[in-house]
């Protein structure tokens, strides 16, 4: 028999596959990008069957795997015909804000009491709920497939197990990002389904995060996972206080608070579901998203502000911060602990003296200093641990990644693998195999870094950028 797992890191942007020795060798297999289809302005799509063909391809070396781990967008919806498994429209990814007008509808009628109390989520279109509402709104097939009892919906990891695996399902962290599940039973909430209009039949079965999805050929799929939870889980993040940040196209800090999910909707933080093990209760943490962080440096690059990334890499000059030049990358809105998709992004402090390299160093910082006000929020409600463990491309970056030390001051972390989304997937699905505990995972490597914060960030500067903020949400 084999001695590894494989894992499929479906994001954002591509899709990886990845390998996990029962010693703790992780590799990276293989790597497909797909399209990004963008029809109208802050709308975003993806071609269901793209990504169900890069799916294939990663299955293709599933035969030998003991067991197979697949990691999801999270929020991002597909709906398709339950009879024949095709899609009948593009996915609607988590960064689509064509519900802008029906969130802010419910807003003004009251209702995000409702989803605070019951999902733990604010109103936003960031979250799956008012995307599968508007399928039915806006795609005759919906409506004429659910006349039929053949309308099925739901994130994305639900029509990839639905079209591969013969199971519609999906698991608890995933479902917690909708804003349909009662996250304390677990459940998809009648309440919350008839709010936004999702017909509850219509929707998976919410299984455990490690868990019996059904097979590819002999191999099982014992893990689907949302991939910030699984990057959570392959960062060693294991007790209450630890925390991580990844810095992929949004930054998306969660932190582990234990078996009862934690809220407080003046902070603007989250509580979601960190992973549930088989029968076991689940785990629960606190998730701050910022929508832009690499986004927005790949903005900056299309705008010719820098070439090689090498550019970026160190400044001579102090921080732009400590020049007051301040940007706030809110290009696509603000998240936590704001929810403002009206906030725009901006620079300030620009003059005829500043340069490309100006520019890019406080784009950095911005990113960095946004990170630092979920951060904070988070720390005013529970214990955060003193080393912060991040990963995603911005973690390569030797600028941003000292500069963050010393915003959030605290050590900084660096994990010797890049894809800490792919091998908390496959440990996952060795827990979920049966191969292994939580005490008896094979061990992570080394870090490659540990950054220890230099220089002390000064309250009036951090104040400059809070303002910054404050300007950014009453410029549209």
């Amino acid at each position: 028999m084999s001695d590894f797992v494989l894992s499929i890191d479906q994001g954002t942007t591509g899709t990886k596959l990845h390998r996990l020795y029962a010693d703790g060798r992780f590799q990276t297999l293989d790597g497909f990008e797909h399209r990004q289809i963008l029809p109208a302005p802050g709308w975003v799509e993806h071609d269901p069957e793209e990504l169900i063909g890069h799916l294939d391809s990663c299955f293709g070396s599933a035969a030998n795997a003991q067991a197979i781990g697949i990691a999801n967008q999270g929020e991002t919806v597909i709906a398709w015909d339950a009879r024949t498994r095709r899609p009948i429209y593009n996915a609607i990814v988590w960064q689509d804000s064509r519900t802008n007008d029906v969130i802010d509808r419910l807003k003004q009628a009251g209702h995000e009491e409702t989803t605070l109390a019951r999902a733990g989520l604010p109103l936003d279109p960031y979250f799956s709920a008012s995307k599968l509402r508007w399928f039915l709104d806006h795609v005759e097939d919906a409506r004429q497939l659910h006349k039929q009892g053949r309308l099925r919906f739901g994130t994305s990891d639900s029509f990839f197990l639905d079209r591969l695996v013969g199971t519609f399902a999906t698991d608890v962290t995933t479902a917690s990002r909708t804003s349909l599940m009662n996250l304390e039973t677990l459940q998809w909430d009648p309440v919350l389904c008839d709010l936004f209009g999702v017909p509850i039949d219509c929707l998976p079965e919410i299984r455990a995060t490690a868990d019996n999805f059904g097979s590819i050929g002999q191999t099982p799929v014992t893990a689907n996972v949302v991939d910030q939870q699984a990057a959570l889980f392959g960062h060693g993040c294991r007790a209450a206080g630890d925390a991580k940040i990844t810095f992929g196209t949004g930054a998306f800090a969660l932190c582990l608070v234990g078996a009862q999910p934690l809220r407080d909707v003046a902070s603007g933080l989250l509580p979601t579901i960190a992973w549930r093990l088989g029968t076991a209760a689940p785990t629960y943490a606190l998730e701050g998203g910022v929508y832009n962080a690499a986004s927005a440096v790949n903005w900056a690059s299309s705008l010719g502000l820098f070439v090689d990334y090498a550019e970026i890499d160190a400044f001579s000059a102090p921080s732009a911060l400590s020049r007051n030049l301040v940007f706030v990358p809110a290009l696509s809105g603000l998240g936590c602990p704001y929810w403002d998709r009206s906030a725009a992004g901006l620079w300030l402090g620009l003059g005829l003296d500043t340069s490309k390299a100006d520019m890019m160093q406080a784009l950095l910082e911005g990113i960095a200093l946004r990170a630092d006000e979920v951060l904070r929020a988070m720390a005013r409600l529970a214990p955060v641990g003193n080393r912060i463990s991040i990963d995603g491309g911005l973690a390569n970056n030797g600028y941003f990644a000292g500069f963050a030390a010393d915003v959030l001051d605290r050590d900084i972390v660096i994990p010797a693998s890049t894809e800490l989304t792919g091998l908390g997937t496959a440990q996952l699905a060795l827990i979920g195999a049966g191969l292994a505990t939580l005490d008896t995972l094979p061990p992570s490597p080394a870090p490659r870094a540990h950054l220890a914060p230099r220089n002390k960030i000064a309250d009036a500067h951090r104040m400059k950028f809070h303002n910054a903020v404050g300007r950014s949400r009453n410029w549209r």
